[in-house]
């Protein structure tokens, strides 16, 4: 792929339409990945919190651009791999019956860890390395770009084009991660909403690796629903507390 094709393949406006389709898609498709960084790094020393999302993003990032790369050997993840009964699994169901039921076991660890009893539950945190955060989001990462990676070989022809919204939507996660770590840490009520979509979205995972498809448009309208009520009770909280200081003063 010479300087002289990617010219003229930018000169044109199609690409740019190409472009900003597959980056909304990513976009879109990446909103429940970018819940459980923001989740997974506030366990970590607020000054490792920025690494770790950097880290665990860009060589998340590799990795796609490893499989766009590989699009021939991307495009066999769909061949059914072996047959059992009347399951004949392929390798994209294996990923995402794998990505599942971590989802799930590391949602159901973290909420429990949220009502359990203080002590413990800072054992726990302390107990998680930086490298293993930046494991898990590397992992998870990984499994939830799947399906936007098979879409987008599917909407475009050209590699350039889905290198250039891979990585653009790296420098896009990275500024939403950052935002919504900082209101998860001004209100702890909306990170156990958030931990419950994740529960959710790995049971999701799990039932469409046994080809059970469920319409995601329902999932994110209950999540945008449950966040406009948490909002609600988010700002009558705050109101009542302007209203004590005020009695006070």
């Amino acid at each position: 792929m010479d300087v002289s094709y990617l010219i003229a393949l930018f000169s044109r406006p199609e690409t740019y339409l190409s472009l900003v389709t597959l980056l909304f898609l990513e976009v879109v498709l990446g909103v429940d990945n970018i819940i459980f960084i923001a989740i997974l790094a506030a366990k970590l020393p607020k000054e490792q919190q920025p690494k770790a999302r950097l880290y665990g993003l860009s060589i998340a990032i590799l990795g796609r651009l490893g499989m766009l790369a590989g699009i021939a050997w991307l495009t066999k993840l769909t061949t059914p791999l072996f047959h059992l009964g009347p399951l004949a699994p392929s390798g994209r169901d294996l990923i995402l019956l794998g990505g599942g039921l971590f989802l799930i076991y590391k949602s159901a660890q973290e909420i429990y860890e949220k009502v359990e009893s203080k002590e413990e539950s800072e054992l726990r945190v302390k107990g998680e390395s930086f490298a293993a955060i930046v494991g898990q989001i590397i992992i998870i990462d990984m499994v939830f770009s799947l399906d936007s990676i098979i879409t987008a070989v599917g909407l475009v022809n050209e590699l350039a084009i889905m290198f250039a919204a891979v990585i653009l939507s790296l420098f896009l996660m990275l500024a939403a991660s950052a935002g919504i770590a900082a209101m998860l840490d001004r209100h702890p009520s909306l990170k156990i909403l958030g931990l419950s979509f994740l529960l959710m979205i790995g049971t999701l995972l799990t039932a469409e690796a046994f080809h059970y498809e469920i319409p995601r448009g329902y999932i994110y309208c209950s999540l945008g629903f449950s966040l406009l009520v948490q909002w609600f009770n988010i700002m009558i909280h705050e109101n009542q507390e302007k209203k004590k200081l005020q009695e006070k003063t």
